[in-house]
């Protein structure tokens, strides 16, 4: 189905967008608000308190970052780390059987292990920028020794 091939520009604006509403509305809270349940969910697997606002600011300001598509690759990837943090100490099952325990962090996890990899694509502040050469051509290299 190469014909869908056309659509990947808009698949990966809208992964990105998603995610990045997504990752806004969680790190918002944690910063926001004095008395965060997430304080204590992540005391009562013994993380530190203070790690709650590490976590924070990593997912409001990587999450807007995604919705940007700005240093995207460098903001999927910390947010992939932390989401399999999260998974390894918040959300670990009895068995690895049980996908409904950990399936959201995972979800998350996977979608920006995807956009670390594919990048932010054409239609992002990081394809001007970094993925195109910086909008000058680039000369062939000629590798072949004489």
């Amino acid at each position: 189905m190469k014909s869908l091939n056309v659509l990947q520009p808009l698949a990966l604006l809208v992964l990105r967008v998603a995610f990045g509403v997504i990752f806004i509305s969680q790190g918002y809270p944690m910063l926001a608000h004095r008395a965060n349940p997430t304080q204590a969910l992540f005391a009562q697997h013994g993380i530190p308190g203070y790690w709650v606002y590490i976590s924070g600011v990593l997912e409001l300001f990587g999450g807007g970052l995604l919705l940007l598509g700005l240093f995207t690759r460098g903001a999927a990837l910390l947010l992939t780390v932390e989401m399999v943090l999260l998974m390894w100490r918040v959300f670990t099952p009895h068995t690895y059987l049980a996908v409904g325990e950990y399936a959201y962090p995972l979800v998350l996890a996977a979608g920006c292990f995807a956009l670390a990899t594919f990048g932010a694509g054409l239609i992002s502040v990081d394809y001007p920028l970094f993925e195109s050469g910086g909008g000058k051509p680039r000369a062939p290299r000629n590798d072949k020794k004489k």
